[in-house]
């Protein structure tokens, strides 16, 4: 049996993101039959549809829609900005969805785990992205909501989870990420 690919897009560019460290715990929690792998999204131009239309597509486009057509689902972590999701990661959907008849994200499950360093958990956020995946025809799981509040001090000093029952949330979500896939697929 041939591994299903799961693309983690971590919405953050910041070197001691949080939403890094929680990608990095979230990619050793694939079970057996799954390949997690973290699809950098930091050096994507801001999306200009003049590229695609007069053929001067940047080899980072061309390099990062070939690795979304690569994975069979997608999980989103990202934080909030401004009760959205960060530009990166939009201008991420974008640049994966165009030219117009290409949409790279066409159908791919996905989570979205969203985090904060306070209490909000970026709840504005993971309901932003939901609406751009409704248009991009991006499944995305229900349940479990995965809201992760209060990461700034979640980590020890090499960036592992300190929380046991955090990590024990995550490997929930990430369980029922899989069964809710493989009910997809």
């Amino acid at each position: 049996m041939s591994n299903n690919i799961i693309g983690i897009i971590v919405g953050s560019l910041r070197k001691a993101s949080f939403s890094k460290k929680l990608a990095k715990s979230i990619s050793t929690m694939a079970p057996s039959e799954f390949e997690f792998k973290t699809i950098p999204i930091d050096d994507l131009p801001i999306y200009n549809q003049d590229f695609d239309d007069e053929d001067r597509v940047p080899e980072s486009y061309v390099v990062f829609r070939n690795a979304i057509k690569a994975v069979d689902g997608v999980i989103f972590v990202t934080p909030e900005y401004n009760r959205s999701m960060p530009g990166v990661l939009k201008n991420a959907l974008d640049v994966g969805s165009r030219p117009y008849g290409k949409n790279t994200w066409d159908g791919k499950p996905a989570a979205i785990f969203s985090n904060s360093p306070g209490n909000l958990s970026a709840f504005g956020a993971n309901h932003h992205l939901r609406q751009c995946l409704v248009f991009l025809n991006v499944p995305a799981m229900q349940q479990p909501e995965v809201y992760l509040p209060d990461m700034k001090d979640a980590f020890d000093e090499d960036d592992n989870l300190k929380s046991k029952e955090t990590k024990a949330f995550l490997h929930q979500a990430v369980d029922a990420y899989i069964d809710w896939f493989n009910k997809l697929t």
